[in-house]
């Protein structure tokens, strides 16, 4: 009797009125990137997309996406693996660690981006210390990188850590009682059994340096094949040439949604596609 409750229940789904919500927040995510498609020059498109400045925001872009990728996995990885298997921790520096990785998310990408020239920049706090060795970070591709780095880190962790913390642990201690170092625990063990969910972070991670543009053109600036990133380059054409923006977010746009179809849900925690 239960059991065919139960099965009625999921045949009827939800109330018509939550139909009708998200049926409403569907069109408010869709409609926006389908006036996109609508409104492309597809003739043109062709020619836009080979443009010499197309070419090389679109280079730019894709370089310092790979060597910010990197950055994160080599940072972001530990990083994640300290906030998994902090459970000993007290609860509020747990906490406090976690809301600073979460911080870059909800902070608004120009103020990331002022927040790492005042730290980074000529009169910076480091910044004066670097300028003294000759070091100049603002404005340069190095900055680009840094302020992906910067945006994009948080996506990478939280996904290496839902994977750590699905993991079966036993695994791990049954190595170290077999006399393996944390270290070897961690480079033969630890990375293999999550390796699907660092996989599923760098793509995010990619994808997210590559549509980075707030935090950029505030610490990096918009120089042309030095820091015109593809999403800036996109903003400027907007004022110019609106058929040449389109195609630059046309761009962005199969990117974005290549990589989401092409993690199938892998980025959800308990969610597998």
């Amino acid at each position: 009797m239960r059991d065919s409750v139960t099965a009625r229940a999921r045949r009827r789904g939800p109330a018509v009125v939550l139909w009708v919500l998200a049926g409403v927040a569907l069109a408010l995510l869709v409609l926006p990137l389908l006036g996109i498609l609508l409104s492309a020059p597809w003739p043109r498109i062709p020619a836009l997309l080979v443009a010499p400045e197309t070419l090389q925001a679109l280079g730019l872009s894709l370089l310092t996406g790979a060597i910010s990728t990197v950055c994160c996995l080599v940072l972001g990885v530990p990083l994640a693996v300290v906030l998994a298997r902090s459970v000993e921790w007290a609860v509020v520096p747990r906490r406090l660690l976690r809301a600073a990785v979460t911080i870059p998310l909800v902070l608004p990408p120009v103020v990331g981006g002022l927040a790492l020239l005042l730290l980074l920049g000529r009169n910076g706090v480091l910044g004066r210390l670097l300028g003294g060795l000759g070091i100049t970070i603002p404005f340069t591709t190095g900055a680009v990188v840094i302020a992906q780095t910067f945006v994009a880190m948080p996506f990478l962790v939280f996904a290496v850590e839902g994977a750590l913390r699905g993991a079966d642990r036993r695994i791990e201690l049954a190595a170290a009682s077999l006399g393996a170092t944390p270290w070897q625990v961690f480079r033969t063990v630890t990375v293999p059994l999550v390796a699907p969910g660092i996989a599923a972070g760098a793509v995010l991670c990619f994808a997210r340096a590559l549509g980075e543009f707030g935090a950029t053109i505030t610490f990096a600036g918009s120089y042309p094949g030095v820091t015109r990133t593809l999403p800036i380059a996109s903003y400027l054409a907007s004022q110019t040439d609106l058929n040449q923006s389109i195609a630059l977010a046309l761009v962005l746009l199969v990117v974005s949604v290549a990589v989401l179809l092409g993690l199938r849900d892998r980025w959800l925690p308990g969610v597998r596609g």
